[in-house]
């Protein structure tokens, strides 16, 4: 269940801050965010990766916000600087960005995420990895079909999602992007060489990542 974690604290992050708001239900003045289409099948019972020590004591959200989940959390089609700027707004640096991005070392995404680029036929795809992905994912079929985000090591915690990324097989639109001639190509190469460096900003940019906009004082609930 680990990249069901990870992205559980991604997505709840960047909705209203770090505050459980994600696992609220609907309720009279809550319209659950878990009803997202990002968020769909998220939310469940849910290991590894490199551990952090992140702070105790968070209050937690009375309220949700379905809109602010459909708008706030990027898209897998947006461009890098528009990433750059997603991340920005919330505390993040680039850096931390590809770092955190590195989670879809394991996991997987549904067909529709990735179906435009495997038959895209664009230069930033190899083409013997959009072909092996097709197989999965017809053309005009299997738009829920799962695959893995990477495929040499899909449940294991390391570097070859950068690997991957130099050698033009990312499976989404923004993995690929960034590594495509932009500003974050070395930081991509560097986490390609360096796993232990990709580890270590990892776990500080998850820390870093639960600390936005915690509830304080009086605000929300214990």
């Amino acid at each position: 269940m680990a990249a069901s974690i990870i992205r559980l604290h991604f997505h709840d992050c960047f909705v209203q801050g770090c505050d459980a708001s994600i696992l609220l239900d609907d309720g009279p003045s809550i319209v659950s965010e878990k009803k997202a289409l990002t968020n769909k099948g998220l939310v469940r019972e849910m290991v590894g990766g490199p551990t952090c020590s992140v702070k105790l004591g968070r209050r937690d959200s009375t309220t949700s916000s379905l809109d602010l989940a459909e708008t706030s959390l990027p898209s897998f089609k947006v461009p890098l600087d528009s990433l750059i700027s997603t991340f920005g707004d919330n505390g993040l640096s680039a850096r931390d960005m590809v770092a955190l991005s590195g989670a879809h070392t394991i996991g997987q995404a549904q067909c529709f995420l990735f179906h435009d680029r495997i038959y895209s036929n664009g230069s930033d795809i190899d083409t013997r990895f959009a072909s092996t992905r097709r197989r999965g994912c017809p053309i005009n079929d299997g738009h829920e079909n799962h695959a893995a985000l990477d495929l040499v090591s899909p449940n294991s915690f390391d570097n070859n999602y950068f690997r991957n990324l130099v050698q033009k097989k990312g499976l989404l639109e923004s993995d690929q992007v960034l590594f495509s001639g932009g500003s974050t190509d070395s930081i991509v190469r560097e986490y390609s060489n360096k796993p232990s460096k990709f580890k270590s900003d990892f776990a500080a940019a998850m820390v870093k990542m639960s600390e936005i906009r915690p509830l304080m004082g009086q605000e929300g609930v214990i």
